[in-house]
């Protein structure tokens, strides 16, 4: 059976697309106009490196068996679909055509599958031991998230590095590091079965015989894509310093020793709320695999690109840590650095009008 699945957000947004074009499913991409023509004329080129080939191949949507289009989100018709995506930035959601789109997805009752960083507050409602009220601060507008039932939410940890070359075309995406997507099922059981059958499709691809990396895994605990929070306190938010953007490698290979106290610290604090220690990952392979990592994080280039609002992955850690009387100095220091650059773009925003 082929679904449906609209996907909001058509940069990262397109490699979940590509696999679910190899898989033989239909997705539509909300984007910005010029992205929309571009992606209707041409469709979308992912550049992807398969185990054991030297160099990456490039995948391209037109010669996929499912079907690809692109619109504007005051163009989607939600009832068509069968399950939603969300892959834009967390601020980006405060954009009036988009917020508008997500009402009409919350009326509609549509299945939600979010692959943001930023775990929108509907699926950490599905928490007991976290109050999300005290924790609205932390987005850009959290208002946006207030139709949507929890039990229709989902999380799936955005893994796998990618990011669009300034050189290509709005419509490629590179990924440096072809990890999977862990999404947590979702609470009802049809809605379950939607991600698992998506998860098998996914697993069955292949290039001239050869497997395909990045996979869709599910897994029955909440807590699963929690694990990434570890990865982007520790290495992400740190690629931002008060004197410029660094790679995550140099953000977590200059000083290792305060690299693993953070790592180690935001683990504790999941498994503390529920998670299981063998759904983490250890450290050791996190550092190994940031030595790969020789740009900045997306949160490190909107920062020093003038931006004035970012997912706040840091600050909601540091919240829920609060929430259960933990804390940790290195984390704070950390968070006071970045709300220093974001509150300078803002003064610098002001000044121009």
């Amino acid at each position: 059976m082929a679904y449906r699945v609209l996907i909001l957000g058509a940069s990262y947004g397109s490699l979940l697309s590509t696999k679910l074009l190899m898989s033989g499913h239909h997705v539509t991409l909300v984007c910005l106009p010029e992205e929309a023509d571009l992606i209707n004329r041409e469709g979308t080129i992912v550049r992807l490196k398969l185990r054991n080939e030297p160099e990456p191949r490039l995948i391209h949507s037109q010669i996929q068996p499912g079907k690809l289009d692109a619109c504007g989100p005051d163009e989607a018709e939600v009832e068509n679909y069968d399950l939603v995506a969300l892959a834009m930035q967390e601020p980006q959601y405060s954009a009036p055509p988009v917020s508008a789109l997500l009402n009409q997805i919350a009326k509609a009752k549509k299945p939600c599958l979010s692959i943001m960083n930023m775990p929108p507050l509907p699926y950490l409602k599905r928490i007991d031991q976290i109050d999300t009220t005290a924790l609205e601060e932390c987005y850009t507008n959290p208002s946006v998230w207030d139709a949507f039932n929890p039990d229709l939410f989902s999380l799936c940890s955005p893994d796998p590095q990618a990011f669009r070359p300034p050189e290509e075309g709005l419509n490629f995406l590179h990924v440096g590091l072809p990890t999977n997507f862990k999404a947590a099922a979702f609470p009802r059981a049809a809605d379950a079965g939607i991600l698992e059958t998506l998860e098998r499709d996914i697993a069955d691809i292949r290039l001239d015989g050869n497997d395909v990396p990045v996979k869709l895994r599910v897994y029955g605990s909440v807590f699963v894509p929690m694990a990434k929070w570890s990865m982007l306190l520790t290495g992400n938010y740190r690629a931002i310093t008060r004197g410029g953007p660094r790679s995550i490698k140099d953000a977590v290979h200059s000083d290792l020793e305060k690299s693993q106290k953070i790592y180690r610290w935001v683990d504790q604090m999941v498994q503390e709320l529920g998670a299981d220690l063998v759904d983490q990952v250890p450290f050791e392979k996190y550092s190994n695999a940031t030595l790969s990592l020789l740009n900045p994080s997306s949160a490190a280039r909107a920062v020093f690109s003038g931006a004035k609002n970012i997912e706040r992955v840091d600050k909601l850690v540091q919240h829920i840590g609060r929430q259960m009387g933990r804390s940790l100095a290195e984390i704070d220091e950390n968070i006071a650095i970045v709300d220093e650059k974001l509150a300078e773009n803002r003064i610098s925003e002001q000044d121009k009008t």
